[in-house]
């Protein structure tokens, strides 16, 4: 079998067309997913959920930060470890709020 004899299932006059047309990033993500609103779905969070889920974030990255600074500078390393672990006690207290207290927003007071 010779590889000239090979034939391609798509024209080279559409493939030339294609490549002249300039298509964005997403764009071409868009025409190879089989549900493009999956693309854009958003979900909504409460305020107060993601302030928590930011705070243990950000907390967690600082406590990192201030352990690999501990032997070239301990008064820094211990600054960044106490604000992180701050940050990730308001995070904690952030995300669980809405939980706890009983006139919270999001809180069902029903009993089903």
């Amino acid at each position: 079998m010779l590889v000239s004899k090979i034939s391609t299932c798509i024209p080279i006059t559409a493939v030339h067309q294609q490549n002249q047309q300039k298509q964005s990033f997403l764009d071409k993500i868009h025409d190879y997913t089989r549900n493009s609103a999956d693309m854009t779905d958003t979900i909504v969070v409460p305020r107060t959920i993601f302030k928590g889920y930011l705070g243990i974030m950000t907390g967690t990255t600082l406590v990192t930060l201030g352990s690999l600074m501990t032997s070239k500078q301990p008064k820094t390393g211990k600054f960044l470890s106490v604000a992180g672990l701050l940050t990730s006690l308001y995070g904690t207290y952030a995300f669980v709020r809405p939980f706890i207290l009983k006139d919270a927003n999001g809180v069902e007071h029903s009993k089903s």
